[in-house]
């Protein structure tokens, strides 16, 4: 059994904020990953958004080429063919592994394994809004017909057509499309409002299904799809509510844990954090003490934060620090209409964006090579990636 030492808070209090190195570790995690990053070729788009929402937190993102980042999401996008025999299988792709041609208007290229995936989708939208732009490439009424191909009579969703896990996780990436897209044809509201109420455990969590031990993170993807719903008083009791509310409140040491007797973990301070602020009580946790766990995981090397002190940092624990540094602190809104999708580019990295490794079945808990980044300069080297999709560069 691992045993991780818990700074006291006195340890926490100095310590400052390294915002450059952060900027920098994002620039070269959208640039370069160590050699034994390859197997996470399928999900380049979900590491990409994790970079792209770190980075527009820390509001740097003049320091990528926003347009050739758009093309290749859009190079991503699996289209409808001629027939549309294939829409039950659009979306979003990870990456360009399988080598389908680009695109632009369609129509799509079939390919027997070729498919959408529910949380690439959803981090493909994602990053789209976060780099400004309208969607109005994106082929919504296929994206939605992909989705629908999705859910299973039970309300869950499965990832891929050929089938996978299905549980909470995939209902919050649907929501979360629905949402963008502002259109909720993509999904059985009610079955999958039904799904979440027998996700409810009975120490007042959710769980990844009926019956499952209650989690943080499924507790998150529960209360944010009812939120995005528009649905949460309607769901839940307010009796409901409030153990729900107490359930997460106790989650906090210093940071938070997912778990009863679980070690504080930095994700946690997003997820939890997050559905206490979903619920109106985010107010009464111990924002210092969270915040100085948090600052207590960056690397002072070569920028980023990890899962726990003198760890190695990775952008999938990244995201959720920043959204809860002062005057960072969650914006939450339960519905509301998108009319501007510039606009709402906040609203992704505040109430959609959530910490993807958990959404899809990248539960990587991986870290970066520190000697690796250290000698990896930040320069642009997307261009090569680019080109291979058959995009032009200018």
């Amino acid at each position: 059994n691992q045993t991780t030492r818990q700074p006291k808070f006195e340890e926490f209090e100095q310590i400052d904020f390294l915002r450059d190195r952060h900027v920098r570790f994002f620039q070269r995690t959208l640039q370069v990953l160590p050699e034994r990053y390859a197997s996470l070729e399928t999900t380049r788009l979900t590491i990409i958004f994790f970079a792209l929402s770190g980075l527009d937190v820390l509001d740097a993102l003049d320091v990528i080429d926003r347009n050739t980042m758009i093309e290749w999401i859009y190079s991503l996008q699996v289209l409808p063919t001629e027939d549309q025999s294939n829409l039950s299988r659009c979306g979003f792709r990870g990456s360009s592994h399988i080598g389908i041609p680009y695109s632009t208007k369609g129509p799509g290229v079939l390919h027997p394994y070729d498919s959408g995936h529910v949380a690439m989708t959803y981090t493909g939208l994602c990053s789209l809004l976060i780099l400004g732009d309208d969607l109005s490439r994106v082929n919504k009424q296929a994206c939605l017909a992909g989705l629908r191909a999705l859910q299973l009579e039970d309300g869950s969703f499965y990832a891929v057509p050929e089938g996978s896990e299905n549980d909470i996780r995939f209902i919050y990436c649907a929501a979360s499309i629905c949402y963008m897209l502002d259109d909720w044809s993509g999904m059985d509201i009610q079955k999958a409002i039904e799904y979440i109420r027998g996700s409810l455990s009975y120490d007042n969590g959710f769980g990844q299904g009926a019956g499952r031990e209650s989690h943080g993170g499924w507790t998150y993807c529960a209360i944010a799809s009812l939120c995005l719903m528009g649905r949460l008083e309607e769901a839940l009791s307010q009796r409901e509510l409030d153990r729900i509310r107490r359930w997460c409140i106790m989650r906090q040491q210093s940071g938070f844990h997912g778990r009863p007797n679980k070690p504080v973990d930095t994700c946690y301070s997003f997820w939890v954090g997050a559905t206490l602020e979903l619920l109106d009580v985010f107010q009464y946790t111990n924002f210092d003490r969270n915040r100085s766990f948090i600052l207590s995981t960056q690397d002072r090397l070569v920028g980023g934060f990890a899962k726990w002190p003198d760890s190695h940092p990775g952008n999938w624990f990244d995201l959720p620090k920043w959204l809860l540094q002062e005057n960072l602190v969650i914006d939450a809104h339960c519905h509301r209409q998108i009319k501007n999708a510039k606009s709402e580019r906040q609203l992704w990295i505040t109430t959609i964006v959530v910490y993807m490794g958990f959404v899809s079945s990248l539960l990587f808990f991986l870290s970066v090579e520190r000697d690796f980044f250290v000698k990896v300069p930040a320069t642009n080297t997307l261009k090569n990636s680019v080109e291979a999709t058959g995009v032009e560069w200018s």
